[in-house]
């Protein structure tokens, strides 16, 4: 059974989706508070993280950052605050997904099981051993999940490595963003596919020289992103 944080201060809010997803048979916690949940958060065993921007005591912001440090599960972010800004934030400090308040429950369900699905089976036995991809000074290793540029690893997300992965086993293909946050994050986007192009910027910022005249990864323009071979 997966295992779930909620770090939300609204409790009428937290208790609901923790009836939702235990209706869906996870394990739940909830912390009201923002220390105490960073400290249950990095302390615990948990599948998923579901974390409110605006907490008491420490932002969601600072506690996701410190979650990316220490743990490589999937943070979902929740926020009443719908500024472009915001949302680009949380996904930049390695959120896997922002959803603006209010949403449904059976919507916040089917996104939770929409990455733990995504993240058990890339972390899977499956994995071709030593599956290595190599190109032109960036080596990707897929069993591992470890990436080197010109020879200098480089920390990745849990979901910018599986979108720089999965562009580079295709290369010169031609993927829209809806194309690619449904192979990445597998669902729709349910109108938001904006997480494709912050994941891309921050790849880019990560492999290329030059992030403005990048040479692995190139747009184009009106239809999406292509891997250069």
């Amino acid at each position: 059974m997966s295992k779930i944080l909620i770090i939300e201060d609204e409790e009428a809010i937290a208790e609901l989706e923790k009836d939702y997803l235990e209706l869906s048979d996870f394990e739940v916690d909830i912390e009201t508070d923002g220390a105490q949940g960073l400290e249950r958060a990095l302390s615990g065993n948990y599948d998923l993280y579901i974390l409110d921007l605006m907490l008491p005591g420490i932002s969601g912001f600072d506690i996701c950052r410190q979650i990316r440090e220490n743990k490589d599960v999937p943070v979902l972010m929740v926020s009443a605050r719908k500024d472009d800004i915001d949302k680009i934030r949380g996904l930049g400090l390695g959120a896997d997904d922002y959803i603006t308040k209010p949403f449904s429950p059976s919507e916040l369900v089917a996104r939770v099981k929409a990455h733990l699905a995504r993240y058990e089976r890339l972390v899977g036995t499956g994995l071709e051993k030593n599956s290595v991809l190599e190109i032109r000074g960036l080596k990707i290793d897929k069993t591992a999940r470890r990436v080197w540029v010109n020879g200098k690893e480089t920390q990745f997300t849990t979901k910018e490595f599986d979108l720089l992965a999965f562009l580079a086993q295709h290369p010169d293909r031609v993927f829209t963003k809806e194309e690619l946050f449904r192979e990445i994050w597998n669902m729709e986007s349910f109108g938001d596919i904006a997480t494709v192009t912050v994941h891309i910027k921050k790849i880019r910022e990560k492999i290329e020289f030059d992030s403005s005249r990048p040479q692995y990864i190139e747009t184009v323009w009106g239809v999406g992103y292509r891997f250069k071979a």
